[in-house]
């Protein structure tokens, strides 16, 4: 992480008179979007606001909260001294982090019963996290139907279609992936659980481990092969 991610200016812009927040990393975005900031992106340049239509007494509120709950976490924040605190709110789990932990289970996964338990938590009819996922834009749905505006039925229309043509179709990828690693119950060929063990014929008396290291994890945006294009290899 670059140390200038760890900065971070909030106060009040002498131009517009918004509260906006500049810096940090995706965590500090969290933390500010959960303090009623919302992200503003542009070409140059991407920053924090808080919504239109508060009062002052309001603005400073949410915004002394969020240095409160930036300091906690020790990101370094330059703030007016209207909006300065020295309280420090406790910072808990989210619950996206509380899923995320999924990933790392299936990654450290050696069975296919492990990645099925994982995504059991997905998939599971009743109370699994894609079936709450569907009950929140059902709810979200209803809501903007009758909120009054001219776009708030579509926009409600927008997520029942979503919820029924998008969400069930990874829903189902995911179930039947799930049902088929539950009835294989196979080791993977490439990975095997820590036995945190030494062999008796190791040499090297500071040895507390014959597993390999883990292979470097690849970035998700590094391009993949080159596609042989058959068009070009008959001309």
């Amino acid at each position: 992480m670059a140390l200038a991610d760890r900065f971070i200016t909030l106060g009040r812009d002498t131009h517009s008179g918004e509260v906006l927040a500049r810096g940090g990393d995706p965590e500090a975005h969290s933390v500010l979007q959960r303090t009623s900031f919302i992200p503003v992106v542009r070409l140059h340049q991407t920053y924090h606001r808080l919504p239109t239509g508060l009062d002052e007494a309001e603005e400073k509120r949410l915004a002394t909260r969020a240095v409160a709950r930036l300091r906690a976490l020790s990101y370094h924040v330059e703030t007016d001294d209207a909006f300065d605190t020295d309280l420090r709110e406790a910072h808990y789990l989210p619950l996206g982090s509380q899923i995320a932990h999924l990933a790392e289970q299936i990654r450290e996964a050696t069975t296919t019963d492990e990645v099925a338990d994982a995504l059991t938590e997905l998939t599971a009819t009743h109370d699994g996290v894609l079936t709450a996922l569907g009950e929140v834009l059902a709810a979200t749905a209803e809501f903007y139907q009758d909120l009054g505006q001219a776009p708030d039925p579509y926009t409600a229309k927008r997520l029942h279609y979503l919820t029924e043509h998008r969400l069930g179709v990874i829903w189902s990828d995911l179930a039947h992936m799930r049902n088929d690693l539950a009835d294989r119950h196979q080791d993977h060929p490439q990975r095997r659980a820590c036995t945190a063990e030494v062999p008796p014929g190791e040499r090297e008396a500071s040895t507390t481990c014959a597993c390999p290291p883990p292979p470097p994890r690849l970035s998700t945006t590094s391009p993949g092969p080159a596609v042989p294009n058959p068009t070009a290899r008959r001309r």
